[in-house]
């Protein structure tokens, strides 16, 4: 099959090893970030923050979050472009929710007359709140639709990803506590340019289970 969407899928993969020497555009960073805004969520919640690791600061404090387990990650962290944390909010409130419906009336999506009527949304979120008030199995799930999001953009803009749940989170939480004030980091992905010697996977085929094999259609 020739398209572009099929291109930028086959020719995205996980990066093992990246080029210290190159950099992520800004010009491209804006796309992402905006990518990443703009990712689809259940009603619209948007329950996640997004902390960018892009200063030599910023990545000396990452490094250290690698001391306990996963080292195999941590060359990433100061030879890929940036490092992204995809956080979310263990306990998503209605408070939280009166953030996006409140957008929506700025924005012109709800009629301010029609505010209370746009909290019907938020007994999705209720549902999903376990008897000690966490949301985060939910919440949890709505990063990931903003990480897939992110790995088409970065494909498209030509951009090498390595996703890494291969995180300490617990670590994550106590270095970056100020920047995630509360919210939880299970999933870190690296953005750069894979090294042309060093990234053994770069020149490895596709490999994917057939459409046969995983679609079933009725």
């Amino acid at each position: 099959m020739t398209h572009p969407i099929i291109t930028d899928l086959e020719n995205r993969y996980t990066a093992k090893r990246y080029d210290p020497t190159r950099r992520v555009s800004q010009e491209d960073l804006d796309v992402i970030y905006q990518a990443m805004r703009l990712s689809a969520s259940s009603i619209n919640s948007q329950p996640w923050k997004f902390i960018v690791i892009e200063s030599d600061q910023a990545k000396q404090r990452m490094e250290g979050t690698f001391v306990n387990k996963h080292q195999f990650n941590q060359p990433h962290v100061k030879a890929a472009s940036h490092i992204i944390l995809f956080a979310y909010n263990p306990k998503y409130t209605r408070e939280d929710y009166a953030k996006v419906v409140d957008k929506g009336i700025q924005d012109g999506r709800t009629k301010p007359e029609n505010r209370e009527q746009a909290f019907a949304g938020f007994v999705f979120a209720e549902l999903n709140t376990d008897e000690n008030g966490s949301t985060a199995a939910w919440t949890k799930a709505q990063t990931y639709l903003a990480l897939g999001n992110t790995l088409h953009t970065l494909a498209r803009l030509g951009i090498d990803s390595t996703t890494m749940e291969g995180i300490d989170s617990e670590r994550i939480g106590e270095i970056f506590k100020d920047e995630l004030d509360g919210y939880v980091c299970d999933v870190a992905l690296a953005i750069g340019y894979h090294h042309p010697e060093e990234d053994y996977n770069a020149s490895l085929p596709k490999s994917r289970l057939a459409v046969e094999d995983i679609i079933t259609i009725l």
